[in-house]
């Protein structure tokens, strides 16, 4: 006889072993919520009308309107990630920075940020740095674990500038404008940047034997030409970011209508570099569909699970874990498992605290950025892993990564004891977006129109009274 007390952690467990075994994470959500209900209701622990909310949660997924921004900005993610914007702006800076110590790696970090903020994905940041940065900053005798921590660092700033789908996420999952989570995120993403910089600053002054310079033969003459190259590849890619953001911040534009305007933007930006083809424009929408379809079926696994879990007090196991538990869940989940998984769970306890939540969105959006970098388990570890030369040891890249995780958690704490970084841009003027589809929230009721159903409340306090 299993304890009322266990369920909730044993069922957590199991998730993470059907995970860690490599089974899809969508399936194996759905998979374990439901085993674990059939065996809670067996047991006596579990009322079977817990699952009555099932049906109607899965229609507000599918119905909700603010998951209609995410297949825009992926979409113009994927046409910028394949139209050779990154080499452009990596060959330009580095040229442009090659003369000062750690100059290559300050062109990264500036790329990275720029990719962030265009591309929405960590993978095509990391694997297009990877591929043209590496091996020039090996050759010119930078640090292994400087130049493959840097680049995988750089790629995760991603998770953070707006328009990042996390924030989509987290925005969709609290309950809370879009565009309030993006003004959010800008102190922090700028204080990442800036930390990134000023750690290689200190490596120029105290180990310059890690980050030098280029020699002299192998920096450029700089020049109008030079110049013209990296206003090409930078000034259009501010424009989109300014054409995206700007309208959204400024209530011109819902996230939908942003990313649409987004994603031809990205058409025109290919167009003008002369490399919009048919094939580019066919992975991009391979590519984008693949990724909504995971979306989808992830929240659609996550409400069955969401729902057991609560059935069992799950929710008051995890209760006073917060941003402890979410670092930690990082070495195993995806973010965007654990967006649909904890998030839920989270949010009622942070807003029974009086805590504002978009600072805490964004808190969770910075830390959830360290589960790409965690040794030895982050992906954009093994994103570099896979394009770096077979020379490079993969110690390299673990103890490589180390640092740039410590400076995540310095953010991390700057957010928490100085949350006027998050809040100061949130007073400011920004867009208002009040979809109009119900909630997606997993663990929450959904309003639906002509559609009569007990509400998840409803049913949580019928389970809490039979108890």
């Amino acid at each position: 006889m299993i304890s009322h007390d266990l369920m909730a952690p044993i069922m957590f467990g199991g998730l993470i072993l059907f995970l860690l075994l490599g089974y899809p994470a969508a399936f194996s959500l759905g998979a374990v919520g439901l085993f674990f209900a059939f065996i809670g209701i067996e047991m006596g622990m579990f009322q079977p009308t817990f699952l009555q909310a099932l049906p109607d949660r899965v229609f507000g997924i599918l119905s909700n309107d603010l998951l209609l921004s995410i297949p825009f900005f992926t979409f113009m993610g994927a046409i910028l990630e394949k139209c050779g914007l990154a080499e452009d702006m990596l060959e330009g800076l580095g040229q442009l920075f090659g003369p000062v110590r750690g100059g290559l790696a300050y062109a990264v970090i500036l790329v990275g940020a720029i990719l962030g903020a265009i591309t929405g994905t960590v993978a095509a940041s990391v694997i297009a740095m990877g591929l043209i940065s590496l091996p020039v900053m090996l050759r010119y005798g930078y640090n292994p674990r400087v130049a493959t921590g840097v680049i995988a660092a750089s790629g995760t700033i991603t998770q953070l500038i707006p328009p990042s789908l996390v924030l989509i996420v987290l925005a969709d999952q609290l309950g809370k404008s879009v565009g309030d989570m993006y003004a959010g995120a800008i102190g922090p993403s700028i204080i990442q940047v800036s930390l990134f910089c000023l750690f290689i600053f200190f490596l120029s002054i105290f180990r310059p034997q890690d980050v030098p310079a280029l020699p002299p033969e192998a920096r450029p003459k700089i020049d109008w030409k030079l110049l013209k190259k990296i206003l090409w590849g930078i000034v259009p890619s501010i424009a989109l970011i300014f054409l995206v953001l700007g309208t959204i911040l400024m209530g011109l534009a819902t996230p939908t209508e942003g990313g649409a305007m987004g994603s031809v933007g990205a058409l025109i930006l290919a167009a003008m570099n002369k490399r919009l083809q048919k094939t580019l424009v066919w992975e991009a929408m391979t590519s984008t569909m693949r990724i909504n379809a995971m979306v989808i079926f992830i929240l659609i696994g996550s409400t069955v699970f969401g729902l057991t879990f609560r059935g069992v007090d799950g929710d008051l196991w995890i209760e006073e874990l917060l941003n402890l538990f979410v670092f930690f869940l990082a070495f195993f989940l995806d973010y965007f498992e654990i967006a649909f998984i904890i998030i839920p769970l989270l949010a009622p306890v942070a807003e029974k605290l009086g805590i504002d939540l978009i600072w805490f969105g964004v808190l969770l959006g910075a830390n959830m950025q360290t589960s790409f970098m965690h040794p030895p388990f982050g992906f954009a570890l093994f994103y570099l892993r896979g394009v770096a030369p077979k020379s490079l040891k993969s110690s390299d890249i673990y103890y490589g990564a180390l640092p740039w995780v410590g400076l995540q958690l310095i953010l991390v704490a700057i957010i928490i004891f100085i949350p006027e970084t998050v809040t100061y841009f949130v007073d400011k003027p920004a867009a208002v977006f009040d979809a109009s589809g119900p909630s997606v929230d997993p663990l929450a009721g959904v309003e639906q129109n002509e559609i009569k159903v007990d509400s998840s409340s409803d049913i949580e306090r019928q389970l809490r009274e039979n108890k």
